[in-house]
This record gives C-alpha cells, structure tokens and sequence, in this order.
C-alpha cells in the first residue's frame, strides 16, 4: 500500500512583484531568473516545485543562499502565498483556506523554531515554552505542566524561571525546540534552526533532534544551507538552486549518485567516510535462502547496517581484504566488502572540470 505524503508540494512558483501572474507566461516558456529580474524586474522565488514530505520523517530542504529554501517554508503555513500551485497538508489545500481555519492550522498543526530564536525577552524560560498552548487557550497549570515537561526533556530543568538574555544561544535554542514541541503539533517548521550556533552546540542541537524524532516521529521540515548537516539529519533531502528542485531523495543516493554538475560540485568536498552507512555500499541478501549462507561464510566481524564507513574503517585498519557480515538488529542482512567500500569513498568527477 503506498503511503499519503504528509505534505505535498504541487507545481508550486512564487514570483516576487506587483505583476506576479502576468509573469508565469515568461517563466513557463523558459525564461530564467537572471533574466525576469534585469528584463521585467520580478524575482523569480520558486520554480515548479513538487515536493512529497512523508509523515514520522524529517525533510531537509538545502541550497545556497538565494536558492529559495527559507521561501519555500514560509509557503507551509502561508507566511508567504504562492502565484500558483497547490499546499496540501492531510490532502487539504492550505492555499483555500479561509483566515480562521488557516489560523487554526498554524496554532494546533504546525509549530516553528527560528533561526533567530525568536523568545520573547520579557517572559521567563516556561512562558516562553508554555506561549503556544497559550495562544490555544489552554488554562494556565495545564500549558505550564506541558510546558515543563519539555524543557526537562531538552536538558533545561531548573531553568523555567530565568529569562531568555540568561541563557546561552544554545540554551535558548532549546527553548525553542520545547516551545514547539509543547504546542503538541504534528509538523514542526525548523528555518535554519542550528546555524547561529557555535560548531560544538550545533552537533549536540543535531544529535538532540535525532534523539527526539526517533521517540516522537514528528514530520519535521528543516532547511540549511550546511550539506554535512542535511545529510546528517535528513530522511529525504531536496536541494534547490534558484528556486528550482535540482535533485531530491535518500541523501545516500544523492551522494552517491548526483543527478547533474552543479550536485556533483556541491558533494565533492563532503568527508564521504563520515557521512555514508554501511546500507549504502553493502551487498542486500536478494533471496531469505541465502542467510544459511551468511552464517556458514567466515567474515572478519558483525557491522550494524547503520554504521558510518568512517568507524568501519578504524575498525579494519584499513585492511581491505576484509569482508564483514552486516546485521539490522539481531537479523542478517547483507556483507560488506571493504573494497566495495574503498571505491565509495572516491567521488565522481564533476562533468564541470
């Protein structure tokens, strides 16, 4: 059975300008953004993009600056309104929706963490989470149980009565994260989330959404500009370029097998060892049959079907004539071969060069 998209984009485009309609003729028949700006001065913000954001799963959608990333989001909860396209959230058109029930989606469907944090100085650590049950009416001992429960859960208990020039930019990050995750909402809106942040709190931010999302299973769309933070956290990766989606998917297969020069490019510089798994370059079991066969052949070890080459590496010391028997859990699934895994680590060369 195929599963609905939690989110779906639908030929979606957003022109910036007092004539943004009038100016789908030209962009339909293949004028490029350059152009709109210098010949009809109209910035071209999105262009056709379909996008399908599965429930329980984080999308990251990525590119560099003025690809359109932070445009695209704001489209969510209609923060920015397209020039044409479809929105739907649970198969509903956000674009139709009338203002009340478009302000019910944005109290109770979706929560967003800023860039900037975006707390409210005069209102202390649990205020500022509690704020989202607030604007929903919620009685006060109540948002402010749930309220708690969360910054206990992001390591700020004993927090709740300072204010937020108290607390450091990683501290006040948290207090975002438990903002959105009291409002209760089933789709959280991460804009740059992390990337004010110093390197070291910004890989415990990282790891403490991981954490979070495999107990919770909250469809969460983040954007970055950080590659190594989109294929850290992503189950399905979207990059942009000029308002276009260039390439999405698994962000192992992108990595592996980028669709064009310019992605080509974008992951030549990535530490490939660190980033790709071994499901990635591993040989899958085609037959159930064959695991008698993985259990009678000799292997150098076990490797957990989740682990990054890097470790496997150390761990092989650099030995490539090993061959390891990959486990899910208690169960076999495939070998790795370390010289499959060699051939991995070396990218494509760009057609650019």
């Amino acid at each position: 059975m195929t599963k609905t998209p939690k989110v779906q984009l639908r030929g979606l485009y957003k022109i910036f300008g007092s004539r943004d309609k009038d100016m789908m003729a030209h962009v339909k028949a293949g004028m490029g953004k350059p152009e709109l700006l210098e010949v009809h001065k109209h910035v071209l913000g999105l262009q056709d993009i379909n996008v399908d954001m599965q429930a329980g799963e984080i999308t990251v959608v990525m590119g560099l600056s003025g690809s359109g990333k932070s445009t695209l989001i704001r489209h969510l909860n209609r923060l920015i309104e397209p020039t044409v396209g479809e929105i739907l959230v649970d198969g509903i058109d956000v674009t139709e929706l009338k203002p009340a029930d478009l302000r019910k989606l944005r109290q109770e469907k979706m929560s967003m963490v800023f860039q900037k944090f975006a707390l409210l100085p005069h209102r202390t650590v649990l205020q500022n989470a509690a704020m989202a049950l607030e604007v929903q009416g919620i009685d006060k001992d109540t948002r402010e149980a749930e309220g708690m429960k969360w910054l206990n859960r992001v390591g700020l208990e004993g927090y709740e009565n300072r204010y937020p020039a108290q607390l450091s930019g990683g501290m006040q990050q948290r207090v975002g994260i438990a903002r959105a995750l009291t409002s209760n909402s089933d789709i959280m809106l991460m804009d740059e989330a992390f990337s004010a942040l110093d390197p070291l709190i910004r890989t415990d931010m990282q790891n403490l959404l991981l954490e979070l999302q495999t107990e919770l299973q909250k469809t969460i769309i983040f954007i970055t500009h950080d590659l190594d933070e989109a294929l850290k956290i992503a189950d399905h990766l979207v990059i942009l370029k000029d308002g276009a989606v260039i390439q999405q998917g698994e962000p192992q297969s992108i990595l592996l097998n980028p669709a064009d020069p310019y992605i080509e490019d974008f992951v030549s510089d990535i530490n490939r060892a660190r980033v790709l798994r071994v499901k990635s370059v591993m040989q899958p079991l085609q037959d159930p049959t064959m695991m008698d066969k993985l259990k009678g052949q000799k292997f150098a070890g076990d490797v957990d079907i989740r682990d990054n080459l890097e470790s496997l590496i150390a761990r092989s010391e650099g030995d490539t004539s090993l061959q390891y028997r990959v486990m899910d859990g208690d169960v076999p699934v495939g070998e790795l071969n370390m010289r499959d895994l060699v051939k991995a680590l070396v990218p494509r060369i760009s057609s650019t060069a």
